[in-house]
């Protein structure tokens, strides 16, 4: 992987955006979903239904390990060959894969109750 580098130094320079759109994370991303036959893996896991797949996460959080951006699988600390990427429906991806997102849908109370 000639471009793995340069992919690299974009997500340590915060710029992920253009990681995700080259065209090695979209052979990759294509990849991962035809493994996992375009279903969502935690709820296929977890909840034991089947759901379509519309993201691929990364296990090993892309900016803490941007070295695993491409890798499919990792070495766990106790040498143990784990999944790096993952196919999840954009439910999962936000509840059990990010859940610390969940805050910002929340719904706030008004700063002033309305009192007709």
């Amino acid at each position: 992987m000639e471009r793995l580098p340069e992919l690299i130094a974009l997500i340590r320079s915060g710029d992920v955006h253009r990681f995700y759109t080259s065209p090695e994370w979209r052979r990759k991303r294509r990849e991962i979903f035809e493994q996992d036959h375009f279903e969502c893996q935690v709820c296929k896991n977890k909840y034991k239904r089947y759901t379509k797949a519309t993201t691929v996460h990364h296990m090993k959080e892309l900016r803490q390990y941007p070295s695993l951006c491409l890798s499919s699988y990792f070495t766990n600390e106790s040498g143990r060959k784990e999944r790096n990427l993952i196919s999840v429906c954009k439910y999962c991806h936000e509840t059990e894969c990010h859940p610390e997102r969940m805050g910002k849908y929340e719904k706030k109370k008004p700063l002033n109750e309305e009192k007709w």
